[in-house]
């Protein structure tokens, strides 16, 4: 395996590790629990750059968008 075979693998797991993230916050989860921890652990130190980038509008937080967009931009750059 190469190491771009890699990296696009990582990338690909990172924005679903974003989308269950997603997910859950439109249910009600104890923010404690050790797999909702993680989740927020794991993303938010990409998610909350972009958020001072594009702030929430309406109460809708934009930032998985732009972050997907850059993942996928870099998923093409590398292939």
């Amino acid at each position: 395996m190469g190491l771009v075979y890699i990296l696009n693998i990582a990338l690909e797991v990172y924005k679903w590790l974003i989308f269950v993230r997603i997910f859950i916050s439109w249910v009600r989860t104890d923010p404690r629990q050790p797999i909702v921890k993680f989740l927020y652990d794991v993303t938010e130190p990409v998610l909350a750059p972009a958020r001072k980038l594009i702030p929430s509008i309406g109460g809708i937080d934009f930032s998985p968008i732009l972050v997907f967009a850059l993942i996928s931009i870099l998923q093409r750059t590398i292939s």
